[in-house]
């Protein structure tokens, strides 16, 4: 058999030529060296990625633990305030806390929703902000309370709940994290123990883990010891049964890094304590999320493999041509024998192979230059369709149909309106990017605003009309970009589309005292007060024709930049129209500012 074998290989090797032995075997070796170090480099580097990613979310949960140890230490030194420098030592009989404590409570009331103390027995001694407790409740009879005296020593957190002890003046009962402690009263000479209560506000916690994601699919949440959920960013679907959490595994696992499977999923789970309380922090990590599997990364190391190989064929025929020298000359000589030129001095140099294959040699070479160019094109041309289609990936919709409606002028002769549109697309990209910077002049961002009125006027073909004023003041001041086009966007998709020709949006920027007001107004179908809310909240989602970023997202960041006392004030009823109200600080724009 091996005999038989080395036969055949002996027969083919002497059909071929110099120049296919050495093509043949210098790219059977440069490709299982780049297929080697290509597999090395996707390892090492896939490997890399997840440690990084690893590290980046423990720093984010690390993150998160300080900022919950940092509010639950506040809580606890309010309550120590509370207890050494109001209630002990003093005497109850002789002593009015009742300011003391609401004065407490007004200082701290975004972090509180009630603080109370009681005697032994559970009778309310000093109620804030509630006047009194509700009908039919006893404080000494719940765990909260039987707790604080059992351990008296320990400060101790309930589950989350809804407090009802109290009878709050606007009737409604919010979700809070009780902190009990016992504490000791002077009656006169007489000393007895009680028990001070602090209603801490959910909406205080919820904050703290608000914008925290770990990775595509990775989200954060908080239990406590017995597993009850605290925090979760799906709590509502956990609340009605539709999602689940694996918190009866994670009740046992200590602060570190845990591979499990729930649901028949992979994950990791990342759990870190926060002291005081014995709850957990949990992060959850999908490892898809950070892994290479993915469409674009394998598009990427798919080029880099061919760029490689392309190079070293490159490199191959150079040597090849170099090594087969003699068989070209032979080749050149053949020509022009054939051309009648008999007197031609023909060398015989190099292989005995020369004398046989000098002419298809010099056409195979011909065939592998084709060959070469076309990969060149074919591959330049395929690069070119990947640029293209990740950059039709930046605001798909409105691009397309932007382009659309630029095609469809100039199919009808209709120049300078296509020039129109293509001018407004370019000064609203030149301002979206704005050079990265989150600030920009209001005057900026009202012609932004004017250049997508521009499009979406012809795009929707002239179904509304659109008004622009902006006093010479306001044009100074700055703005976060991009917060008018959303709400300009809000008032086509949900308004204009259902007119009939006759709808008018209206965007005005002015000054008034201190403070700068931006106005989106239309004479759309409008919206219930309910819906405000909704819209609001996020509770409704924004147009998948439009940008996505939802007229909450818009408010938050307001918010977020220039503090709670500003952002968007909605005015609207059915049939009559809606008006949007952007309110903003009077700041300087300055045209360095990298950003607040």
């Amino acid at each position: 058999m091996l005999k038989r074998i080395n036969e055949w290989w002996m027969e083919i090797y002497h059909q071929l030529s110099l120049r296919n032995i050495v093509w043949v075997s210098f790219s059977a070796t440069a490709a299982l060296a780049t297929i080697f170090m290509g597999l090395s480099f996707y390892s090492r580097f896939s490997m890399q990625l997840n440690n990084e990613m690893q590290m980046e979310n423990q720093a984010l949960i690390n993150q998160v633990n300080n900022a919950v140890n940092t509010y639950v230490r506040n809580m606890m030194k309010l309550s120590d305030t509370l207890y050494f420098k109001v209630i002990k030592d003093q005497d109850i009989q002789l002593v009015d806390f009742d300011e003391t404590f609401r004065l407490f409570y007004e200082t701290n009331k975004d972090s509180i929703k009630n603080i109370a103390l009681f005697s032994e027995e559970g009778d309310p001694i000093v109620l804030a902000p509630a006047a009194s407790l509700k009908e039919g409740i006893h404080p000494a009879e719940q765990k909260w309370f039987k707790r604080a005296l059992e351990k008296s020593e320990n400060m101790h957190f309930s589950t989350l709940h809804i407090q009802n002890l109290f009878n709050e003046n606007d009737g409604e009962y919010e979700w809070v994290i009780s902190l009990s402690r016992a504490v000791q009263m002077t009656y006169g000479s007489e000393v007895k123990q009680g028990v001070l209560l602090i209603d801490m506000a959910y909406d205080g916690i919820k904050q703290l883990f608000s914008n925290i994601s770990l990775g595509q699919e990775g989200y954060v949440y908080m239990m406590d010891q017995t597993g009850a959920i605290i925090y979760h960013p799906k709590q509502q679907l956990l609340a009605s049964g539709i999602y689940k959490e694996n918190t009866q595994a994670a009740m046992h696992y200590n602060d570190g890094i845990y591979n499990e499977v729930f649901e028949g999923k992979q994950r990791q789970v990342i759990i870190k304590t926060v002291g005081y309380t014995g709850w957990t922090i949990e992060g959850v990590i999908f490892p898809n999320a950070v892994s290479l599997n993915n469409k674009k990364s394998n598009i990427f190391f798919i080029f880099l493999f061919l760029f490689f190989t392309m190079g070293l064929v490159l490199i191959n025929s150079i040597i090849s041509t170099k090594v087969s020298k003699p068989i070209r000359n032979l080749e050149k000589a053949v020509k022009e024998v054939e051309m009648g030129k008999l007197d031609t001095c023909i060398k015989a140099e190099g292989f005995y192979e020369v004398h046989h294959l000098g002419q298809s040699v010099h056409k195979m070479a011909e065939q592998i230059k084709k060959l070469m160019e076309d990969i060149v094109k074919e591959h330049e041309s395929k690069r070119k369709s990947e640029l293209d289609a990740l950059q039709s990936q930046i605001n798909p919709h409105f691009l397309y149909n932007t382009l659309d409606i630029i095609v469809w002028m100039i199919e009808n002769e209709r120049q300078q309106d296509a020039a129109k549109v293509v001018t407004a697309l370019a000064r609203f990209f030149r301002i979206s990017l704005s050079k990265g910077k989150h600030i920009i002049s209001i005057a900026d961002e009202i012609e932004h605003v004017r250049n997508y009125l521009t499009i979406q006027q012809l795009r929707y073909k002239n179904k509304f009309e659109y008004d622009i004023e902006i006093t010479e003041e306001a044009k100074s001041f700055a703005t976060i970009k991009l917060i008018i086009q959303p709400l300009v966007e809000n008032a086509i998709y949900h308004g204009m589309v259902y007119m009939d020709g006759d709808g008018l949006i209206r965007v005005q920027a002015y000054v008034e005292e201190s403070e700068v007001y931006i106005t989106v107004s239309d004479n759309g179908l409008g919206m219930t007060k309910e819906r405000i809310n909704q819209l609001l909240k996020g509770e409704i989602q924004s147009s998948k024709r439009g940008s996505g970023i939802g007229v909450s997202n818009v408010n938050e960041r307001i918010k977020l930049y220039f503090g709670e006392a500003y952002g968007i004030q909605i005015e609207s009823e059915p049939d009559e129209g809606t008006k949007m109200i952007v309110h903003l600080p009077k700041v300087i724009y300055e045209k360095e500012e990298k950003g607040v």
